[in-house]
Protein backbone atom coordinates (compact mmCIF):
# COMPACT_ATOMS: atom_id res chain seq x y z
CA UNK A 1 0.00 0.00 0.00
CA UNK A 2 1.37 3.43 -0.95
CA UNK A 3 1.24 5.44 2.48
CA UNK A 4 1.71 9.30 2.91
CA UNK A 5 3.00 9.56 6.33
CA UNK A 6 2.02 12.74 8.53
CA UNK A 7 5.01 15.27 9.59
CA UNK A 8 4.91 13.36 13.05
CA UNK A 9 6.47 10.46 11.84
CA UNK A 10 9.48 12.05 10.60
CA UNK A 11 10.43 14.36 13.80
CA UNK A 12 12.57 11.55 15.18
CA UNK A 13 14.89 12.21 11.74
CA UNK A 14 15.56 15.41 12.35
CA UNK A 15 16.46 14.60 16.31
CA UNK A 16 12.95 15.08 17.73
CA UNK A 17 11.45 12.50 19.65
CA UNK A 18 7.68 12.58 19.83
CA UNK A 19 5.83 10.75 22.77
CA UNK A 20 4.08 7.40 22.12
CA UNK A 21 5.03 7.52 18.69
CA UNK A 22 8.40 4.87 17.33
CA UNK A 23 11.27 6.51 16.86
CA UNK A 24 11.58 3.84 13.82
CA UNK A 25 7.57 3.88 12.25
CA UNK A 26 8.46 4.55 9.08
CA UNK A 27 11.09 1.63 9.18
CA UNK A 28 8.64 -0.13 10.50
CA UNK A 29 6.14 0.69 7.19
CA UNK A 30 9.01 0.03 4.57
CA UNK A 31 9.35 -3.92 6.38
CA UNK A 32 6.18 -4.35 5.62
CA UNK A 33 6.28 -3.48 2.52
CA UNK A 34 4.33 -0.44 2.62
CA UNK A 35 6.02 2.69 -0.34
CA UNK A 36 6.19 5.67 2.10
CA UNK A 37 6.03 8.98 0.74
CA UNK A 38 6.10 12.59 2.38
CA UNK A 39 5.08 15.97 1.45
CA UNK A 40 7.19 19.19 0.36
CA UNK A 41 5.24 20.92 2.86
CA UNK A 42 6.51 18.07 5.86
CA UNK A 43 9.83 19.27 4.80
CA UNK A 44 9.40 22.16 5.54
CA UNK A 45 7.72 21.67 8.77
CA UNK A 46 10.48 19.24 10.21
CA UNK A 47 12.60 22.46 9.00
CA UNK A 48 10.52 25.01 11.07
CA UNK A 49 10.38 22.22 13.92
CA UNK A 50 14.00 22.08 13.50
CA UNK A 51 14.48 25.50 13.64
CA UNK A 52 12.79 26.24 16.85
CA UNK A 53 14.84 23.79 19.01
CA UNK A 54 18.29 24.83 17.18
CA UNK A 55 17.31 28.47 17.95
CA UNK A 56 16.89 27.34 22.26
CA UNK A 57 19.89 25.50 21.86
CA UNK A 58 18.32 21.84 22.07
CA UNK A 59 19.82 20.50 18.91
CA UNK A 60 21.97 21.43 16.55
CA UNK A 61 21.74 22.86 13.18
CA UNK A 62 23.83 20.13 12.08
CA UNK A 63 21.49 17.40 12.87
CA UNK A 64 18.42 18.82 11.79
CA UNK A 65 20.54 19.25 8.09
CA UNK A 66 21.60 15.97 8.38
CA UNK A 67 18.29 14.55 9.28
CA UNK A 68 16.62 16.44 6.72
CA UNK A 69 18.89 15.28 3.84
CA UNK A 70 18.83 11.43 4.95
CA UNK A 71 15.14 11.92 4.41
CA UNK A 72 15.22 14.01 0.82
CA UNK A 73 18.04 11.14 -0.47
CA UNK A 74 16.34 8.08 0.53
CA UNK A 75 15.32 6.32 -2.28
CA UNK A 76 12.92 4.33 0.18
CA UNK A 77 10.38 7.50 1.04
CA UNK A 78 8.47 9.61 -1.99
CA UNK A 79 8.53 13.33 -1.82
CA UNK A 80 5.31 14.70 -3.01
CA UNK A 81 5.51 17.72 -4.26
CA UNK A 82 2.54 20.33 -3.01
CA UNK A 83 2.41 22.67 -6.65
CA UNK A 84 0.51 20.15 -9.26
CA UNK A 85 -2.88 21.77 -9.61
CA UNK A 86 -5.20 18.85 -8.87
CA UNK A 87 -3.36 18.95 -5.30
CA UNK A 88 -4.08 22.38 -5.34
CA UNK A 89 -7.39 22.15 -6.40
CA UNK A 90 -8.17 19.23 -4.05
CA UNK A 91 -6.50 21.01 -0.94
CA UNK A 92 -8.90 24.27 -1.65
CA UNK A 93 -11.77 22.43 -1.45
CA UNK A 94 -10.28 20.52 2.05
CA UNK A 95 -9.68 24.10 3.04
CA UNK A 96 -13.44 24.37 4.26
CA UNK A 97 -13.15 21.37 6.14
CA UNK A 98 -9.97 21.58 8.23
CA UNK A 99 -8.66 25.09 9.78
CA UNK A 100 -4.99 24.38 9.11
CA UNK A 101 -3.62 24.70 5.22
CA UNK A 102 -0.02 22.77 5.52
CA UNK A 103 -2.86 19.74 6.87
CA UNK A 104 -5.04 20.31 3.84
CA UNK A 105 -2.00 19.84 1.60
CA UNK A 106 -1.02 17.06 3.79
CA UNK A 107 -4.09 15.30 3.22
CA UNK A 108 -4.25 16.44 -0.23
CA UNK A 109 -1.15 15.02 -1.10
CA UNK A 110 -2.06 12.02 0.25
CA UNK A 111 -5.25 11.29 -1.35
CA UNK A 112 -4.22 11.94 -5.10
CA UNK A 113 -0.83 10.51 -4.69
CA UNK A 114 -1.48 7.46 -2.07
CA UNK A 115 -4.04 5.07 -0.76
CA UNK A 116 -3.55 5.85 2.73
CA UNK A 117 -2.35 9.01 5.12
CA UNK A 118 -1.15 7.60 8.35
CA UNK A 119 -1.58 10.60 10.87
CA UNK A 120 -2.07 11.02 14.64
CA UNK A 121 -3.56 14.66 13.89
CA UNK A 122 -7.04 14.37 15.58
CA UNK A 123 -8.62 17.40 13.07
CA UNK A 124 -7.25 14.77 10.72
CA UNK A 125 -8.67 11.58 12.24
CA UNK A 126 -12.11 13.13 12.68
CA UNK A 127 -12.31 14.53 9.03
CA UNK A 128 -13.40 11.09 8.16
CA UNK A 129 -16.99 11.58 10.03
CA UNK A 130 -17.56 14.64 7.59
CA UNK A 131 -20.09 14.40 5.07
CA UNK A 132 -18.51 17.30 2.93
CA UNK A 133 -15.26 14.85 2.96
CA UNK A 134 -16.58 11.18 2.29
CA UNK A 135 -18.99 12.92 -0.49
CA UNK A 136 -15.55 14.45 -2.04
CA UNK A 137 -13.80 11.41 -1.76
CA UNK A 138 -16.76 9.52 -3.41
CA UNK A 139 -16.07 11.18 -6.05
CA UNK A 140 -11.81 10.87 -6.09
CA UNK A 141 -10.50 7.91 -4.34
CA UNK A 142 -13.24 5.98 -2.77
CA UNK A 143 -10.87 3.67 -1.20
CA UNK A 144 -8.55 5.98 0.70
CA UNK A 145 -8.04 5.34 3.89
CA UNK A 146 -6.92 8.09 7.31
CA UNK A 147 -5.25 5.76 9.25
CA UNK A 148 -3.64 5.85 12.96
CA UNK A 149 -0.15 4.19 12.74
CA UNK A 150 -1.40 1.54 15.25
CA UNK A 151 -4.10 0.80 12.97
CA UNK A 152 -1.59 -0.18 9.95
CA UNK A 153 1.09 -1.77 11.82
Amino acid sequence: MRLLLDTTYFLPAVGISVKDIPTDAPLKLIAKKHQISISDISIFELSAKGAKYVTTGKLSAERVTRGIRALVYDEKIGIIPIHDSMLLLTSFKLRNMLNDFIDCLILSSAINECDALVTEDTDILNIRRNKEFNKLLSTTKPKFEIQELEQIL
